[in-house]
């Protein structure tokens, strides 16, 4: 069983910060690719950034420059530290993990989602 659990999300003001930080636990051998993702009301779910076992980052066009994607593997935590936030920043935020199990098994994992408001 695995369970990614978010925290962070809230009500800032445009141009203010925000940190998500995503901890998974259960069992779990080891985590790939983790990565955050987020919807708005009325869009689809998309990429905002992405980050491999190895430290390689992949960013959303929109958020280059103003979101920081971080991981701790020995916690197996990742976090976003957003920046510069903007009222289209607003939406759920969620976690994904691909992790494997000890009996080799990988798979895609989600987060319950936080609530991520900038007033403007």
């Amino acid at each position: 069983q695995v369970q990614l659990v978010e925290s962070g999300g809230g009500l800032v003001q445009a141009g203010g910060s925000l940190r998500l930080s995503c901890a998974a636990s259960g069992t779990i051998f080891s985590i790939n690719a983790m990565g955050w993702y987020r919807q708005a009301p009325g869009k689809q779910r998309e990429l905002v950034a992405a980050i491999t076992s190895g430290g390689s980052t992949n960013y959303a066009d929109s958020v280059k420059g103003r979101f920081t994607i971080s991981r701790d593997n020995a916690k197996n935590t990742v976090f976003l530290q957003m920046n510069s936030l903007k009222a289209e920043d607003t939406a759920v935020y969620y976690c994904n993990a691909l992790i494997v199990t000890p009996a080799g098994d990988e798979s895609d994992y989600w987060g319950q989602g936080t609530q991520v408001t900038v007033s403007s």
